[in-house]
């Protein structure tokens, strides 16, 4: 039976992920249920939850960086008060609570959050093995409703939860991710209109929700004449959580364990060594000696790697999190004068490495997301299949060409047919010469076997175009600017 459960309003945007959990708590089976919900920090994961809770009269147990014996504890009063008993349930051992959750007696779906799961495992590390148990004993005899949901901000930990031999594989009837908001519900999260604003402050805090609420008190820029002005009053100011919070996240994984390391692995990607070999060059490491961190990174949610749309032994790798570039391109290399307050000498010396080295690769980026998730089969003539970015190399000229936005089409047995290449450009006026390199780029494809018969062209561009490519676009070019994007 569809049950509707309203989606209190404090809760910004996440429709889908409110859908997904009422579905699952209002599950009629008449088992336990076991469900996951991750997801990086400050993404609005405890809200989600709770309030689902809160809704649906659920049981809310906040997992804490304690021994066991005190979560018994605090586990005990929680479910005494449920029960209406005058005194705390009294356990000794996690299969007693565990099962004690199990059995509640009930008669509808009765949904039990258990949240930062990890800090419980990091002391007990025989809990997803008892959880197990518990949940395939219930499942051969009749047991209570409970919809146990388990959740966590450990990436690393909450991805292998589920995989490969772990002992909760195969149990779990919800797996959901709550992402960081996408740029145009960031924009409207910080109720920003104007586009080049927009894509500025993105470019600094991304997606996440909590970066506006209690990390900046709801100081938003105001235009874009008062955005250096925010930089440094909410950005560089070390009386605000903000100005740390980029070494946090990495603080907080727990299998980040040598964070000289991974900083030096970001700063080297943050300085635009996006190749293995660029990497380990930078951190002087051998390319072989940095598989494991970059895995451990990606794992983590921080890093993810870019396949090459034309010439798939080459990825190249970025770093997910825009509060990350932000701090190794301006903070890092001058985090004594930061914390001394010299925010103005900072950013007026770092200003220009963040526009070329953190907002024209960010905005390479939502470019391409514009191309996946916006854009739409009318923009490029056909459904995409693949997007991303692509080098081509011209041996006639002795060159290579980089390609910002490549659109591929669904393969049909045939050449693959290429729907689009684009060119990015944050801080230039974008000309014919910026097409005439993509149309050598789509005559080099064409000799190699692709299908470039109805490519499109596209100049994507913060600064503009001349006044001779506004009056050339149409069927073989498009030309895409900020406003395009947030429309």
């Amino acid at each position: 039976m569809h049950v509707t459960i309203a989606k209190p309003p404090e809760i910004f945007d996440r429709e889908a992920e409110w859908a997904e959990l009422v579905d699952f708590i209002s599950d009629e089976s008449p088992h336990p249920t076991l469900g996951v919900v991750s997801g990086r920090r400050r993404q609005g994961k405890t809200l989600l939850l709770g309030s689902i809770c809160d809704s649906a009269g659920g049981i809310y147990i906040e997992g804490t960086e304690a021994l066991p014996a005190e979560h018994f504890h605090l586990i005990g009063e929680q479910l005494a008060t449920r029960l209406g008993s005058p005194a705390p349930l009294h356990f000794t051992s996690w299969r007693a609570v565990i099962e004690a959750i199990l059995d509640l007696e009930t008669p509808s779906p009765l949904p039990v959050v258990i949240d930062e799961f990890p800090y419980l495992v990091k002391v007990s590390p025989e809990l997803p093995s008892v959880l197990q148990a518990a949940l395939d004993l219930r499942r051969r005899r009749k047991g209570s409703p409970i919809r146990l949901i388990l959740c966590g901000s450990a990436l690393t930990f909450m991805g292998g939860l589920l995989a490969g031999n772990a002992p909760l594989r195969g149990r779990a009837g919800l797996e959901l991710v709550v992402p960081t908001l996408d740029y145009r519900l960031a924009a409207e999260f910080w109720q920003i209109s104007n586009p080049r604003l927009a894509l500025l402050t993105h470019s600094v805090v991304g997606g996440t929700p909590a970066y506006r609420r209690e990390y900046v008190r709801d100081d938003t820029p105001q235009s874009l004449d008062d955005f250096d002005d925010w930089i440094k009053r909410a950005v560089l100011n070390p009386a605000r959580p903000l100005f740390r919070e980029a070494r946090y996240l990495l603080a907080e994984e727990p299998d980040l364990r040598d964070a000289a390391l991974y900083h030096s692995v970001l700063a080297a990607v943050a300085e635009g060594n996006a190749s293995r070999g660029g990497i380990a060059n930078y951190i002087g490491r051998k390319a072989t000696e940095i598989s494991h961190p970059l895995a451990v990174l990606e794992d983590a949610g921080l890093l993810a790697k870019s396949p090459d749309m034309l010439r798939a032994a080459r990825p190249l790798y970025r770093i997910t999190e825009p509060l990350i570039s932000f701090y190794h391109a301006v903070m890092r290399p001058a985090w004594r004068e930061l914390e001394r307050r010299r925010a103005d000498q900072v950013w007026q010396r770092s200003r220009d490495r963040f526009l070329s080295g953190v907002v024209g690769p960010h905005f390479e980026e939502i470019c391409r997301t514009w191309a996946a998730d916006f854009a739409g089969a009318e923009a490029f003539g056909g459904i995409p299949a693949e997007i991303g970015h692509g080098v081509v190399n011209d041996p006639e000229r002795r060159t290579s060409h980089e390609v910002d936005v490549v659109v591929l089409g669904e393969p049909d047995g045939g050449p693959r047919k290429v729907l689009s290449l684009g060119e990015v450009k944050w801080g230039d006026t974008m000309c014919e010469g910026h097409v005439e390199r993509l149309r050598r780029v789509r005559d080099l494809l064409a000799d190699r076997g692709y299908d470039t018969r109805s490519t499109r062209l596209a100049c994507y561009s913060a600064a503009g175009f001349t006044p001779d490519l506004l009056a050339a676009e149409g069927d073989d070019l498009m030309l895409v600017n900020p406003e395009r994007l947030y429309s």
